[in-house]
């Protein structure tokens, strides 16, 4: 990578199973992050809508009717840039929340063998429970409606996207752990 180029770093995996914590591994390291959601939490605010799942989800499905499955994706790529232009020696750029195949195709094009897409995994027991602590507005869900929204997820291309991750880190144990994963992956 020469100077001024950038490698970007995707997280990928279903609803709750530690792309966030895994950006804020790579944020505590110094490490930008693009949060894919809160694009999604912007549009919301512009419309007035408050933030909750159905919102989140209608939006987010909307503006990947209008705009095509990797709208979200398009949204991100001038802030990547916008942060490549700031700095002038070579560095890591993280995306947190890659949920479709659409969105990996269109960084994939945009940024070549400088994207790298990291599957991050974890049991549908593990993740309800996580989603159930961490409190944001938009997780207030049963079980049902916890199994609904991967669904929704796996409808943009999530299952696919996973797929083809390059590499794949395992969020079953310890957090410690998990970050040291993460670490490593940041900064091999």
């Amino acid at each position: 990578m020469a100077a001024g180029e950038i490698q970007v770093l995707a997280f990928v995996g279903a609803p709750a199973a530690g792309k966030t914590e895994a950006a804020s591994v790579a944020k505590e390291m110094g490490i930008p992050v693009i949060t894919m959601g809160e694009v999604i939490r912007e549009e919301l605010k512009m419309r007035g809508l408050s933030l909750s799942d159905e919102n989140a989800g209608r939006v987010a499905t909307e503006l990947r009717d209008r705009e095509g499955m990797d709208a979200i994706a398009k949204r991100c790529i001038p802030l990547i840039k916008d942060i490549e232009r700031k700095k002038a020696e070579k560095m890591v750029i993280v995306i947190d929340g890659i949920r479709g195949i659409a969105e990996v195709e269109t960084f994939k094009r945009e940024f070549g063998n400088d994207f790298v897409l990291v599957r991050v995994d974890a049991p549908l027991s593990l993740r309800y429970e996580r989603i159930k602590s961490r409190g944001r507005s938009d997780d207030l869900l049963s079980i049902s409606d916890f199994k609904k929204r991967e669904e929704r997820e796996k409808g943009w291309g999530m299952g696919e996207a996973m797929e083809k991750a390059d590499k794949v880190v395992k969020n079953e144990s310890f957090i410690e752990e998990f970050k040291e994963q993460i670490k490593r992956i940041v900064f091999p």
